[in-house]
């Protein structure tokens, strides 16, 4: 298997896991909600790197989401570092979230 695979793998295990997490006010997974914005992997280092947002800048959950995400991810065998980049920039909207969220939410 290559690296390349080996990345696309562990992304993949990575952004399964981040669908387990659901915002506590909106029943629908913080993947789908468009809260996560990137997942950096570096293989060599067995490092990640996610960008994310939260719904509004006074989310709840503002303390313990991120810390939730940093810690499941950490605790994924075969990554020893996660970095958690919180971002308002830009902001978050419905625009973000996919058809599956929309749908849940009776968007579409």
């Amino acid at each position: 298997m290559t690296t390349t695979n080996n990345t696309e793998t562990l992304t993949n295990r990575i952004i399964a896991e981040l669908k387990l997490i659901y915002d506590p006010e909106i029943p629908v997974d913080i993947y789908e909600l468009g809260l996560i914005y990137d997942v950096f992997v570096n293989k060599e280092l067995n490092a990640v790197k996610i960008i994310m947002t939260l719904t509004t800048p006074n989310c709840p959950v503002a303390e313990s989401m991120p810390q939730e995400v940093k810690d499941r991810v950490n605790a994924m065998e075969g990554i020893e570092e996660v970095e958690l980049d919180l971002t308002f920039d830009p902001p978050w909207s419905q625009n973000l979230m996919s058809d599956e969220a929309k749908l849940a939410l009776g968007f579409m």
